[in-house]
């Protein structure tokens, strides 16, 4: 009898050992479907983030300063970025909030209302990473200036994010505005 149940005992466990195997190998191709995404959503994070912090260091005098005429101003360029972040997303099919007027965001002033903005955008964009599943990125799109996959799409808004960063970083060094990582240096 005690054969009986350790033979028992055995096919229970190899069971177990067959279903949880079965498991981690869904768990892992889920975790790589998601890879691109995950990957593309942290660098963003990360440029959204210091911009965030580049926002909060410039004064509400200097949310109006340009480096010349015709160029954006500091608030201009934010918001530009706010509104970027919502017109790929909603070329990728992707809708902006409700709330959300992508034609009058332009038109936001002051510098604690600029940084809402910009801070709802980034909230949208990152939501929006995440909602383009990994089958869906050879699908072609029309974003007006140019024909892009949705992969490019996601680049697109990583990309714009990390451009308009460094557009910022030179804006805060010709106001003697230290970018506050640098600054922890």
């Amino acid at each position: 009898m005690a054969t009986f149940e350790r033979t028992l005992k055995s096919i229970k466990m190899r069971r177990l050992l067959f279903v949880m195997t079965l498991l981690s190998v869904g768990v892992m191709t889920a975790q790589e479907d998601m890879l691109v995404q995950g990957t593309i959503k942290g660098i963003l994070q990360q440029n959204q983030g210091q911009m965030i912090q580049l926002a909060e260091a410039f004064s509400e005098d200097q949310y109006g300063w340009r480096p010349m005429e015709g160029v954006n101003s500091v608030g201009e360029a934010l918001l530009h970025v706010a509104a970027a972040n919502y017109f790929i997303g909603s070329k990728m099919g992707i809708a902006p909030p409700e709330d959300v007027d992508m034609m009058n965001l332009g038109k936001v002033t002051g510098k604690e209302n600029i940084i809402a903005a910009l801070k709802k955008s980034n909230e949208f964009a990152l939501g929006a990473v995440t909602q383009i599943e990994s089958d869906q990125f050879g699908e072609e799109v029309d974003f007006g200036f140019a024909k892009f996959n949705k992969l490019a799409g996601l680049l697109v808004i990583m990309e714009h994010n990390g451009e308009h960063k460094g557009q910022l970083i030179a804006y805060a060094r010709s106001n003697d505005v230290v970018p506050p990582w640098s600054a922890a240096q």
